[in-house]
């Protein structure tokens, strides 16, 4: 089991499956939302989340005429889990304890519409689109 949490706390999370592979989204999207070259994530079942506390401070944002959505803390701006697909969440690996060993960015997906100045580390499988692309 790993617990997360916004950078307020107010919202608390739980996974209970185990965790260990990164995806590193550097999509025009995901670029946008961070305000940096993307956000680094890891992935569940919906089966294996959720909320311990804090619901009421998620405010969810749909992106008009796409499949793509995300939600942050009302109270601190933090980046929240979200819908990934209709059986899996992603969270954002940020909101996960520092000591969490296992975590290792595996796949960098969406690299061929990353930003100029981003450059990919020696780390992780690089896609040029989704997962598996």
């Amino acid at each position: 089991m790993t617990l997360g949490m916004c950078n307020c706390g107010e919202v608390v999370f739980e996974i209970t499956s185990k965790i260990k592979d990164v995806y590193f989204c550097h999509c025009s999207i995901c670029r946008s939302n961070t305000g940096s070259n993307g956000i680094a994530v890891v992935v569940t079942g919906n089966e294996n989340f959720r909320w311990i506390k804090g619901e009421k401070y998620i405010k969810t944002w749909i992106k008009p005429n796409h499949d793509w959505q995300t939600s942050f803390c009302t109270n601190c701006g933090s980046s929240l889990p979200g819908k990934n697909d209709d059986s899996r969440i992603y969270i954002p690996a940020g909101l996960l304890p520092n000591d969490n060993e296992n975590l290792k960015v595996s796949h960098h997906i969406w690299v061929g519409s990353k930003a100029s100045w981003d450059e990919i580390g020696e780390h992780g499988i690089q896609h040029l689109e989704a997962f598996g692309s």
